[in-house]
């Protein structure tokens, strides 16, 4: 999952976007208004983690401009105001949740999830082809009850392909939901990471992951 963090206060978001790297999310930020609506508009993010009171533009702002453009992208409102009518405005204009500052990150993480678990078709939890099992939860990948251990990268890109399954992705799409906007699409980042989880894999499984030519990768 690919998320936006926009948030003036450099200390907090220096602290969101390392937390949810941790946490195996490929994060883009920005530290202004008018900055995270221009992102917004040029990338595909699955989540916009959106501060209300910013320079250059105000987040309820973004989200009203963003919404009248067709663009809906789930979007998660921080801010320091905890009046009702300040909530009641920002999800009449189209926001999903609304959390006010100061939150524990444990929160912020559980309403992350809440929120990916809304889309249009339902997402299931946990994946499967054959013996091969990827709990997105636990995110934990195991074959035949065995655990195997992928690194966090390795776990997203996976876990992309499996909701992928019998789709040829592209490199660049790769590149787009599982790192961020500083990788550089002509680096072989994206090869690297199939080859270290084709070793983690039996050779069956290793099989299933197939690199088309020009294109990019396909697990079938």
């Amino acid at each position: 999952m690919r998320i936006l963090v926009v948030e003036d206060e450099p200390k907090l978001n220096k602290g969101l976007v390392k937390g949810l790297q941790n946490k195996g999310y490929a994060v883009d930020f920005a530290f202004d208004g008018l900055a995270g609506e221009t992102l917004a508009r040029k990338q595909a993010y699955d989540l916009i983690i959106l501060d209300i009171m910013m320079p250059r533009r105000d987040g309820i702002t973004v989200c009203n401009n963003l919404r009248t453009s067709g663009i809906e992208t789930p979007i998660l409102f921080l801010t320091a105001k905890d009046e009702i009518a300040d909530k009641v405005e920002g999800l009449n204009i189209g926001a999903d949740d609304y959390l006010v500052k100061p939150f524990a990150f444990e929160e912020l993480f559980a309403r992350i999830k809440s929120i990916l678990r809304r889309p249009k078709q339902v997402v299931p939890d946990i994946l499967k082809l054959e013996k091969l099992t990827l709990n997105t939860k636990a995110q934990q990948l195991t074959i035949n009850n065995k655990i195997i251990p992928l690194t966090l990268r390795e776990y997203s890109l996976l876990e992309y392909l499996l909701r992928n399954e019998g789709a040829v992705i592209t490199r660049e799409d790769l590149l787009d939901h599982v790192w961020d906007i500083f990788y550089d699409s002509q680096s072989n980042v994206v090869d690297v990471h199939v080859k270290n989880i084709r070793k983690k894999l039996p050779t069956a499984y290793a099989k299933r992951i197939e690199t088309i030519r020009g294109k990019g990768y396909r697990i079938a």
